[in-house]
């Protein structure tokens, strides 16, 4: 695990090193600024897109009444001009948009921290609690059960940021992105109410802007990156794999879907954690989701794509609604293998009920 931890390191520390040798482009366009989370970084975003930044201070305030009525005038007025202005500003960008900065006018240059996955905290209950957790390395079997509950906590943060715009001309960008997801026994005072799982994801991806049409679908997005989870632990706790992933992304009237396969890299048998994690977690996944009237539906679905005794899955179905302002509340069910890294051979259900302040898109 500490090689594979040093691998994804010197990545990530690699693309910063080269990002911040090169010039931060401005927004092509000011409806990509919508999509900034931080109010600062948004509204410098509107002064950038808008020119307002290179006014002499004298002209940053217009005086209306010099604008006449566009009724009386056959040319277009500076009001009806701003009005059209204003509406194609107004216009939404889609989702993988919003997300990835895919097309010109959604390009918001570097270092602008963004969402990746829901960030979230919720009640979290299973119905068969792993309390021994085992691998086929002999290092990596727990032998004596942990007095574990049904109940916990999980919380998730996950955030991404462009560190290189425009790596082949004008295509593709180099993004860096982290999710971390803790599983918090905090009801659990007979021992000390710990943290019993914590999951870190860095990761590099290369993504490009496609545009073609596949059964009526568009698609959007092609990437390609390398991906490190692990739990952090000592031995027999200790869970990693590194990951090669390619991503594909489609979207559809308020739906996008997002295939991933991926290969795992190779480890030495030896200090292999988890040698059969790819029969459990899988070689791929598929993420679907759906915008509706302000709510948010998730769901992926998971397999090992081999059959027999090494057939093995996961779905997983997520529902983000509005309670208040920005605050959302957030479902998770979870079926099968692979809920958290050390229970990547383990199979239970999950229900999760809480509330979210970033969700896909």
């Amino acid at each position: 695990m500490k090689r594979s931890t040093v691998l994804a390191t010197m990545l990530l520390a690699a693309c910063f090193t080269h990002a911040a040798q090169a010039q931060n482009p401005d927004p092509m366009d000011i409806r990509a600024c919508t999509a900034i989370e931080s109010d600062a970084q948004r509204l410098a975003c509107y002064d950038h897109a808008t020119g307002r930044v290179n006014l002499p201070a004298a002209q940053k305030k217009v005086d209306e009444s010099t604008i006449p009525p566009g009724i009386f005038d056959k040319e277009k007025s500076a009001r009806d001009v701003a009005a059209e202005g204003n509406a194609e500003v107004s216009r939404p960008l889609s989702l993988l948009d919003s997300r990835w900065e895919l097309s010109r006018e959604s390009k918001l240059g570097t270092f602008n921290v963004r969402g990746y996955k829901p960030v979230f905290i919720t009640a979290f209950a299973t119905s068969n609690p792993n309390e021994a957790p085992h691998s086929p390395n002999p290092q990596n079997t727990v032998t004596e059960p942990q007095p574990l509950q049904n109940t916990e906590l999980k919380f998730q943060l996950s955030l991404k940021t462009k560190v290189w715009q425009g790596v082949f001309g004008d295509a593709g960008d180099v993004w860096v992105g982290y999710t971390q997801a803790s599983h918090w026994q905090v009801f659990n005072k007979d021992i000390s109410r710990p943290f019993r799982e914590t999951n870190y994801e860095p990761e590099v991806m290369l993504v490009f802007n496609t545009h073609y049409n596949l059964f009526g679908w568009d698609g959007r997005l092609l990437g390609i990156g390398l991906n490190h989870e692990s739990n952090g632990r000592a031995d027999p706790l200790s869970r990693s794999w590194n990951r090669v992933i390619g991503s594909f992304g489609f979207e559809r009237d308020g739906w996008t879907v997002m295939l991933r396969p991926w290969w795992r890299v190779p480890e030495d048998s030896k200090h292999d954690d988890n040698p059969n994690i790819s029969d459990y977690m899988g070689r791929g996944d598929m993420q679907i989701v759906r915008e509706w009237k302000g709510q948010e539906f998730g769901l992926m679905l998971r397999h090992s794509l081999r059959g027999g005794d090494r057939s093995h899955g996961a779905a997983q179905f997520t529902w983000a609604f509005p309670i208040a302002g920005n605050l959302r509340g957030y479902m998770e069910l979870f079926k099968g293998y692979g809920e958290s890294m050390i229970d990547y051979n383990h199979n239970a259900t999950y229900l999760g009920l809480g509330v979210s302040l970033l969700d896909w898109y």
